[in-house]
């Protein structure tokens, strides 16, 4: 028999007991042991987390902020160690922080992250907290510690795989979103005159475009109050029955808005292959150029249209 006295010893049981698990855990499924561990080391773990680049770089306005935010994933990581389903990424648990994750993702994706590199600083949240979880053994070595470490490490690699997906899908969004700010950057709707607009079209006509170039006619018939607008398909390489169709049904839309669609820029090979085609354009008003539309649309408004006489100043 042998007894403890002093500060050392005192020192040494709270030691023990911080290191080594209760006794009525010992028994208990390993899933539980880990979502016991975070949640006992949950503030820790954000700390340490908020330092990590994925947190770091998002949350600027203060550390509190990026440590509030690592609470959250820690708080769902605790949710889907506590139901077991470890390597499952569609676990409630992670519900809860899919938003979070989504929303950094898509940051880390603005400023130039690849999803490889998100998906390294994401494993690299894994050590420090295994780190966490060994010191909580006396014996990181035995049996029971590497069950613990072993849980852990397989719901961080289902945690590196929700990012994953919040990353593409994230991705995927801010690729959409650019080509519908390119779609609309290329397609420009142009004052020519009081009362007169212009789409100048240049490149492939596809339904996505075509959707587009109808939108911002019509919001610019009803802004500048036209009664003309032009489209100008001089910079389209080629039209077939689909790009036809389009420009019908731009035409129609523009009628209805109380607007006159002209159509210009028809080149003589877009002329032969229009026919070949046998597309009827015959209730489209159509121009050679762009010149000849305004001039059509500025006569029909009462404007007459001239050529500027030569003089001999001019010709000095």
């Amino acid at each position: 028999m042998w007894r403890t006295s002093g500060a050392g010893s005192t020192k040494q049981v709270r030691r023990e007991t911080e290191q080594v698990p209760e006794q009525d855990t010992a028994h208990e499924p390993t899933e539980q042991q880990v979502a016991a561990f975070l949640e006992r080391r949950r503030e820790q773990i954000a700390q340490r987390w908020a330092d990590a680049a994925l947190f770091r770089t998002v949350f600027t306005v203060s550390r509190d902020e990026a440590v509030e935010a690592c609470k959250a994933v820690v708080d769902a990581l605790i949710d889907v160690a506590a139901t077991g389903r470890l390597e499952d990424i569609t676990a409630p648990g992670f519900d809860r922080a899919r938003d979070q994750l989504g929303r950094m993702a898509a940051s880390r994706i603005r400023i130039g992250s690849s999803p490889s590199q998100i998906a390294e600083e994401v494993a690299g949240l894994r050590v420090s907290v295994t780190e966490q979880l060994r010191g909580e053994f006396a014996d990181p070595s035995e049996e029971r510690a590497q069950e613990c470490v072993l849980a852990l490490t397989l719901l961080m690699g289902t945690l590196r795989l929700v990012v994953m997906e919040t990353t593409l899908s994230a991705g995927q969004e801010l690729i959409e979103r650019q080509e519908q700010q390119l779609l609309e950057v290329a397609t420009p709707v142009i004052k020519l005159w009081e009362g007169t607009v212009a789409v100048p079209l240049i490149g492939t006509l596809d339904s996505a475009r075509s959707q587009v170039v109808m939108e911002s006619l019509l919001d610019a018939i009803v802004a500048e109050r036209a009664r003309y607008a032009i489209l100008d398909i001089t910079g389209v390489p080629t039209v077939d029955s689909l790009v036809a169709q389009h420009l019908m049904k731009t035409v129609a839309a523009a009628r209805l808005m109380g607007a006159e669609c002209i159509v210009s820029g028809i080149r003589p090979a877009i002329a032969q292959t229009i026919v070949q085609l046998g597309i009827d354009l015959g209730t489209v008003l159509t121009r050679a150029s762009l010149s000849d539309a305004l001039a059509y649309a500025l006569g029909r408004q009462g404007i007459e249209v001239s050529p500027r006489p030569t003089t001999g100043a001019d010709l000095r």
